[in-house]
């Protein structure tokens, strides 16, 4: 079994590790725009040999996990090169653009559109964990456009690898995805911002930084090459999720400044229902 990994990050160095413990008779090969991130996966053992896009005729599997603005231009090029077996699946955070890129390539048939919902604010392949994809939902776009066959093996990878698996429309995805995990990244980002403008003394940010503000700033830790290029791809839908936040912030900051402390509560004890929501998908 060969298995070609196209960018070593935290998701494709995780899916290679999860891949290398399900199948041991696995061979791994890795390649990445960073020859630093290979040279790394090759020294942590993630992948065995480095890889070159020729090469992935003989794959059985080709899994890319670039940045999504990468994607389009290279999702095709994989595709040109692969053997008639070989199934190519992508790892991106937005899948309208990635499944138009490849929806009239003669080997669309060999492609499946996935997004494993699983990560953290690290990055590159000392980020990599094993495990990470275990109990994650996995969501498959387009899975009609994909062989049968090669659906198949695809999903019994995928559950070896303890995935869960949700079916859904692009567009639907990107819409979704804008509200619950791309505005979290901004909200983030902008909320490390104002402090570190606000707050010039990086000791003092230290100190008074309780467990609320880390947990929140969290997500600020993570790559700016990867959630630069998600928002640029999700661009409509960020947008309009960006809207409607920014009108919530200013509903919040009137009943502020018109002490309306009543009407502060009510938004409070309306939004905790998500504590049920999320206890929910534990």
């Amino acid at each position: 079994m060969k298995v070609y990994i196209i960018g070593l990050g935290l998701i494709g160095g995780s899916l290679a590790l999860d891949i290398k413990k399900a199948y041991p008779e696995a061979v791994l090969y890795g390649k990445d725009a960073n020859q630093v991130h290979v040279e790394e996966a090759l020294r942590l053992g993630i992948v065995g040999e480095q890889g070159n896009i020729e090469d992935v005729k003989q794959a059985d599997w080709v899994i890319v996990a670039v940045p999504v603005d990468a994607m389009a231009d290279l999702l095709p090029e994989v595709l040109n090169h692969i053997g008639e077996n070989t199934i190519v699946i992508d790892a991106g955070s937005t899948k309208a653009g990635i499944c138009k890129a490849v929806e009239n390539h003669p080997r669309r048939r060999n492609f499946i559109a996935t997004h494993p919902i699983a990560g953290t604010e690290f990055s590159g392949p000392s980020a990599a964990i094993e495990g990470l994809f275990n109990g994650k939902t996995n969501i498959i776009c387009e899975v009609e456009k994909t062989a049968f066959k090669l659906q198949e093996k695809a999903l019994k990878l995928f559950g070896k690898l303890g995935m869960r698996i949700r079916y859904m429309d692009p567009v639907s995805h990107d819409t979704h995805i804008a509200y619950v995990s791309h505005l979290s990244h901004i909200s983030s980002f902008m909320l490390g911002k104002t402090v570190i403008e606000k707050e010039k003394d990086e000791r003092d940010i230290f100190d008074m930084a309780g467990s609320g503000f880390a947990s929140t700033v969290r997500l600020a830790k993570s790559s700016p090459v990867t959630w630069a290029s998600i928002f640029k791809e999700n661009k409509t839908n960020v947008s309009q999720a960006l809207q409607q936040y920014i009108a919530n912030l200013q509903i919040f900051q009137q009943l502020l400044d018109n002490d309306d402390y009543d009407g502060m509560f009510n938004e409070l004890e309306s939004t905790n229902r998500i504590k049920h929501i999320l206890d929910g998908i534990q």
